[in-house]
């Protein structure tokens, strides 16, 4: 009887060691980003009827929400990347939320003040501060190697998402801006081929050629975009280093550019405000429907504009001098993951796919900027068509031919744009002339950049 006892006690001993190592082995490992009870299922809280087991991230069901902005192109390859994604990880559902480019952040900025922010978010340069600083997106910088593969992928383009020593989002492509035109509506402004070595003042006797030809010769610049090019080439920013305010002293050079643009919408040069209002996609742009001569545009959406063209179209360096000077690669979009996502280790398994899955990128097609994995860029060159193989090329020419791009727009950013709006209009509308513009948005914007100090 005594033994019978003491070997039910043995075997009660072992049974109890044996579990409690168990449980020391599930949380190995669990240098998670997130806590563990995010990404794993946990035994703390287990009650009822269900009965404890082992389950992995990748068995348990996960519902993400990812946004991004676009044309009908991106739209169309991205549900089918998600496709891609969701068959390979049946655990997974991702909803799509996609829009043009301003209803997007019309509709992402009252999702940001309800805390409803989707998972995985398509950031722009010029919101990255905006949203980052609020606390609004997670800190990609824990998830680097353990998660997001950058061993094929340089500081540099990893870096390009950081604000201070943050990441707020991972570098979805590199773009560069320029010159998108169709040769054969060239041709009928009487001109072959345009100078590479082009300037301003070329520019604007094209423009006139064009009017004369019953054609629009452009389709305007966005200011901030275009007027940070022409700072540049003038050794000058658009913001200080600090975020805290201008980066430019002469308000001449204000004048000298938006007067110059305003000009052309009032010789019919160059389509007004209300015209480009109508134009929603890609589908309904001027050069597509043959109006126009061209569309100053990043790298990365040419692929698009040539898909929806039909036709063959050509690239063109920006207008110098000093171009060199006003070039540089940026990141074309980002993708960051928002602080209120309840899945961030899902959203960041998304990108890392997203970014380095070379089969994921033979539908990309470096749509959304040249790839910054040097294992997929190297992967995709055989297949690629003509239009991405000129995109490809002319990224690989600027790196050769630009200037470090300027640190990620600051807070405040997204309201300077629409006061560059409203006075780029009213010059176009010849409401007000860019002296007095030049004063009033030096005010504005002063304004609101002070709040960072």
């Amino acid at each position: 009887m005594r033994k019978s006892m003491m070997l039910l006690l043995v075997l009660t001993l072992l049974f109890v060691l044996a579990a409690c190592g168990g449980a020391n082995g599930n949380n190995t490992g669990a240098s998670n980003p997130e806590p563990a009870n995010a990404g794993t299922t946990s035994n703390t809280g287990n009650t009822g009827d269900e009965t404890v087991a082992e389950k992995t991230a990748d068995d348990k069901p996960v519902t993400l929400r990812m946004t991004w902005w676009g044309s009908q192109p991106r739209h169309d390859y991205t549900l089918k990347v998600i496709e891609m994604y969701e068959a390979q990880h049946p655990n997974v559902t991702i909803e799509p939320e996609f829009a043009n480019f301003d209803d997007y952040w019309k509709k992402l900025a009252p999702q940001a003040a309800a805390n409803e922010l989707p998972d995985i978010i398509q950031m722009d340069i010029s919101y990255l501060s905006q949203y980052g600083e609020k606390g609004q997106l997670e800190d990609l910088t824990p998830y680097l190697s353990n998660i997001i593969n950058v061993a094929d992928i340089s500081d540099n383009a990893v870096s390009g998402g950081n604000v201070g020593d943050k990441l707020y989002g991972f570098n979805a492509g590199v773009n560069v801006v320029n010159f998108q035109y169709d040769p054969a509506l060239l041709s009928k402004l009487g001109v072959d081929k345009l100078d590479p070595d082009w300037t301003w003042d070329d520019y604007v006797t094209l423009a006139k050629k064009a009017k004369a030809a019953g054609l629009y010769f452009d389709t305007g610049m966005r200011p901030e975009v275009f007027f940070g090019y022409y700072l540049r080439t003038m050794g000058q920013h658009l913001y200080n280093a600090e975020g805290t305010g201008l980066g430019y002293e002469d308000d001449q050079l204000f004048v000298d550019f938006f007067g110059k643009l305003a000009d052309l919408v009032h010789s019919g040069a160059v389509p007004n405000p209300d015209y480009m209002a109508q134009v929603k996609g890609v589908e309904d742009d001027p050069v597509v429907k043959g109006k126009s001569v061209g569309i100053w545009q990043w790298t990365n959406q040419f692929v698009a504009l040539q898909q929806v063209a039909a036709r063959p179209l050509e690239m063109q360096h920006m207008p110098g001098p000093d171009r060199e000077a006003g070039l540089y690669l940026k990141p074309s979009m980002y993708l960051s993951v928002s602080k209120n996502s309840k899945h961030k280790e899902e959203a960041a398994k998304f990108i890392d796919f997203f970014v380095n899955d070379i089969e994921a990128n033979k539908l990309i097609k470096g749509e959304r900027g040249v790839p910054v994995s040097s294992k997929v860029k190297e992967a995709l060159k055989p297949m690629l068509e003509p239009a991405q193989v000129q995109v490809f090329d002319y990224v690989a020419w600027a790196e050769t031919n630009s200037t470090p791009v300027d640190p990620p727009d600051p807070v405040g950013s997204a309201e300077i744009i629409n006061i560059f709006k409203t006075y780029s209009e009213q010059m176009a509308f010849d409401q007000i002339k860019p002296e007095e513009a030049a004063k009033r948005f030096r005010e504005e914007a002063n304004a609101v950049l002070e709040k960072n100090k």
